[in-house]
């Protein structure tokens, strides 16, 4: 089980979120739009600035398959965007089995280059116990590793028992757009 899946579970249940017979969703989108400062084509690097003058270079990967046609002075948006769906299953409930889904890419069909790349992660906890005192959650990972965590309300583990599995699906997303 990757480690960001814990995080990822703990930061909610630190934020706040009711655990609840439906599943809890949180989704958060950050955009950025740059401009191509300069290109390196023999070692595929590409300069973006910012408004603010901030500089990044990143490398073009072999998928990025329209390199050649990036010019400088080409405006570029990221749009990243990540979610999280979180659900509480009951002893002897069914959960899907976990998993980490390879990256997957899909090419825009515009005249300027574009894209978006996604990745999905899921994994299964399970409550070890519930202080309401502290309040806080322990919860056991699938490889076994044992975690505590502080909860900021108390009333937000109300519902949660020793053996009730939670269910995390983090998902990412960046879609890539050239004008």
């Amino acid at each position: 089980m990757k480690t960001s899946l814990v995080a990822i579970a703990a930061l909610l249940v630190l934020s706040g979120a009711a655990f609840a017979a439906k599943p809890i969703t949180e989704k958060e989108s950050v955009t950025i739009k740059v401009t191509i400062d300069a290109i390196d084509h023999a070692n595929r690097l590409i300069s973006f600035k910012d408004k603010d003058g901030n500089y990044e270079t990143v490398v073009a990967g072999p998928e990025v398959q329209r390199f050649d046609e990036l010019k400088v002075g080409d405006k570029v948006t990221f749009q990243y965007t990540e979610s999280v769906v979180i659900e509480l299953r009951k002893p002897g409930e069914p959960a899907p089995a976990s998993a980490t889904g390879e990256p997957t890419i899909a090419r825009g069909a515009t005249d300027k280059p574009s894209g978006t790349v996604t990745q999905q992660e899921t994994a299964t906890v399970t409550v070890k116990s519930v202080d309401m005192n502290i309040p806080s959650v322990t919860f056991t990972t699938e490889d076994g590793h044992t975690m505590s965590y502080k909860v900021k309300d108390k009333g937000r583990l109300k519902g949660v028992n020793p053996g009730d599995r939670i269910v995390i699906t983090y998902t990412d997303a960046l879609l890539i757009t050239v004008k």
